[in-house]
């Protein structure tokens, strides 16, 4: 594992080169990453409240000095630990500086080891101070989020905490989930929920445009760069330049693009069609796909190289059906709001509908649930058909049991999730088992009883 001091800054600043020269040797050896500025304007540039580590500065410098440099930096964020260093031994001036909230006052000479110590209790404090800080940022921003990422089940609980972890990074993001599960929400919340959040938003879906559109919508093109291009136009990953750009479906990227992508990330500039020089952007790249990317690199619809540019970060979307009870929920809120919207009635569910909301695989995901609740409202005054109909355009045949309503619906209901669990796991009973949490003998009990072999999977394994 490595250190985490070999990532943490130490920002050195000292008019003297050679002193510079030794300190920047003593800090390297200390496995810490050494910056070096000669002057207090030089050290200001290359901080920010986000910086992770801490300032050694000299106390006498040229231009402002060094205890005028803690002042300046103590107003971009009081937590920066500032170490000072002088050779004249004065009491005052120490006195003076730990008071006005220096971490540590250093007289020269000094030794290395008692120094490289020094820093090291700073840093440390600096980097509790950001995690602190990350953490308050999550919990204020978390019901927030829980608003537009809805369901309390196990994967999106851990999907809300994962964005909201990421969010703070200008890492890309390769959102990868099953159509309808709402990648663009998330990308969207990675957006708002980033210092980025103040920047655009710009999101295009690479599979709606037509192949000879692509390129000019990406990268913008000059004035006269090809017939029709009548004036310039920015494109879209330019427009982006200080927020997110959102490719969608980032497979159907036409495969002789995709090396020019490649090099804005690489170059962080982008070429115009017809453009005599490259653009500087500066963009966070979030990106989606519904099939696993891996397999559309082996398929040569997707390079490899750009693959691990895309995905630095990979959040993968849980489809509706491992949500659990969060159908029930969902599909309440859509009620509520499409009744809200129509100025309707909102319709109450019978206990079919219910069974049917936890049974139905729902291919579409949150997109298929959200328009069968839309459909239900408006539906409702009108012969208020099931959700089953709604959804498939018919309804199971048959009439309850002899053991009544409840028993019936159970029997469907566990009918259902067993025949799915069959059918994923190719009828491997012990995969079955393994899932469902049963032994063998009363899963073997359950299937005879609900008429279920697993020969009736797709592909089913008969050794298995």
């Amino acid at each position: 594992m490595n250190d985490p001091r070999s990532e943490c800054p130490v920002l050195i600043v000292d008019d003297d080169p050679s002193m510079r020269a030794a300190l920047r040797q003593w800090m390297g050896l200390a496995d810490f990453h050494p910056i070096e500025a000669e002057t207090a304007a030089g050290a200001l540039q290359k901080l920010s409240p986000a910086f992770p580590g801490c300032v050694v500065s000299d106390v006498m410098l040229k231009g402002d000095d060094g205890l005028a440099l803690m002042n300046r930096i103590a107003e971009l964020d009081a937590d920066i630990p500032v170490i000072l260093i002088t050779g004249h031994g004065d009491v005052p001036m120490a006195v003076e500086a730990m008071r006005a909230g220096a971490y540590d006052f250093v007289e020269k000479p000094f030794d290395p080891e008692h120094m490289a110590d020094v820093v090291r209790r700073a840093s440390e404090k600096r980097r509790l101070v950001l995690e602190n800080r990350a953490l308050s940022r999550r919990l204020a921003d978390a019901p927030a989020l829980e608003g537009r990422l809805l369901g309390n089940s196990p994967p999106m609980q851990a999907l809300r905490e994962q964005l909201l972890h990421f969010a703070r990074t200008d890492a890309a993001v390769l959102v990868i989930g099953e159509t309808g599960t709402g990648k663009e929400v998330i990308a969207q919340a990675l957006h708002d929920f980033s210092p980025r959040k103040d920047g655009p938003f710009v999101a295009i879906n690479s599979a709606a445009l037509p192949e000879t559109m692509v390129e000019a919508e990406l990268f913008g093109h000059e004035a006269g760069a090809f017939t029709g291009a009548d004036r310039f136009r920015a494109g879209r990953i330019e427009a982006a330049s200080g927020g997110v750009l959102f490719l969608d479906e980032i497979i159907s990227m036409p495969i002789a693009l995709q090396p020019k992508l490649l090099r804005v990330l690489q170059e962080k500039q982008v070429d115009r069609i017809g453009g005599r020089k490259p653009v500087p952007v500066d963009i966070r790249l979030v990106s989606a796909a519904n099939m696993d990317p891996r397999a559309a690199v082996t398929d040569r619809r997707l390079r490899e190289d750009l693959l691990f540019r895309l995905n630095t970060i990979e959040i993968v979307v849980p489809p509706l059906r491992e949500r659990g009870s969060d159908v029930l929920m969902l599909f309440d809120t859509f009620l509520n709001r499409f009744a809200a919207q129509y100025a309707l009635d909102r319709p109450d569910l019978t206990g079919r509908d219910e069974a049917f909301l936890r049974i139905y695989e729902w291919p579409g995901n949150v997109r298929e649930l959200r328009n069968a609740a839309e459909r239900l409202v408006l539906n409702a005054g009108v012969g208020r058909p099931s959700v089953e109909r709604l959804v498939t355009g018919a309804e199971s045949a048959g009439r309850p049991s002899a053991g009544g309503m409840l028993r019936d619906l159970m029997d469907t209901y566990e009918r259902s999730v067993i025949a799915n669990a069959l059918k994923r796991h190719n009828g491997r009973i012990s995969a079955v088992m393994d899932e469902l949490g049963v032994p063998r003998r009363t899963l073997n009990e359950k299937m005879t009883r609900l008429g279920l072999s697993r020969t009736q999977s797709e592909g089913a394994d008969p050794g298995a």
